[in-house]
């Protein structure tokens, strides 16, 4: 009896696990009378070195937990809380998106985020990050769907990692040779084709109107 080999086992994308800090802080100025606190993206924290590509998927973001403060001001108004152990992935064919995130003055992580109903803080739902990434197609797909996104500096070792990854798998789109514009049809001022021909004139008037003679 023959056994059938074992299915083959997909290849691992490249992958990083980050630690995204969300801060909870109070609005100051007019916007307090109707909102007294909001949610912004704090800190985005790789917490195992890029040559660590063969990641296990994981079961989603863990439960949060309540920090202090990354920027070490002091603020004790502010609350942060840390979700551990978000996964950061990368795909061949959204190298594109890399490649403009790296073009860019200031290469970054982006954070799409929900306010969680189920999970409240003095009353009002927690933001809880749902995707991490370094793609710039990524963050505008969200961000023209109305969805909560926030940005932070991605550290140098993740640059260059995503750099590695741009410099193996991204092609940049041929350019088009324009065509010239003798190669344009000719239309009139009605946008219809105008025919021109090149048959020298067969009887009819002379310039000064008189017809021709012989």
């Amino acid at each position: 009896m023959t056994t059938a080999p074992p299915p083959a086992t997909a290849p691992s994308r490249p992958a990083i696990e980050v630690d995204v800090i969300m801060r909870r802080e109070p609005v100051s100025g007019p916007m307090s009378r109707w909102q007294a606190w909001r949610w912004v993206l704090a800190d985005v924290l790789p917490r195992r070195g890029p040559e660590d590509t063969a990641l296990a998927p994981g079961d989603g973001v863990q439960e949060p937990q309540a920090v202090e403060p990354v920027n070490g001001t002091g603020d004790t108004a502010s609350r942060h809380w840390l979700f551990p152990a978000c996964r950061v992935e990368l795909f061949r064919d959204d190298a594109e998106g890399y490649f403009l995130n790296l073009s860019s003055p200031q290469p970054c992580f982006w954070v799409f985020w929900r306010a969680d109903e189920e999970r409240l803080i003095d009353g009002e739902p927690m933001a809880v990050p749902q995707i991490v990434t370094l793609s710039y197609h990524d963050a505008g797909r969200w961000l023209d769907a109305q969805e909560r996104v926030d940005q932070v500096p991605a550290p140098t070792e993740v640059v260059e990692w995503l750099r590695g990854f741009v410099a193996e798998h991204y092609q940049a789109e041929p350019k088009r040779r324009q065509r010239p514009d003798s190669f344009k049809p000719l239309t009139d001022r009605f946008g219809q084709p105008v025919r021109i021909s090149t048959d020298k004139p067969r009887g009819g008037m002379s310039p000064a109107g008189e017809g021709h003679g012989r």
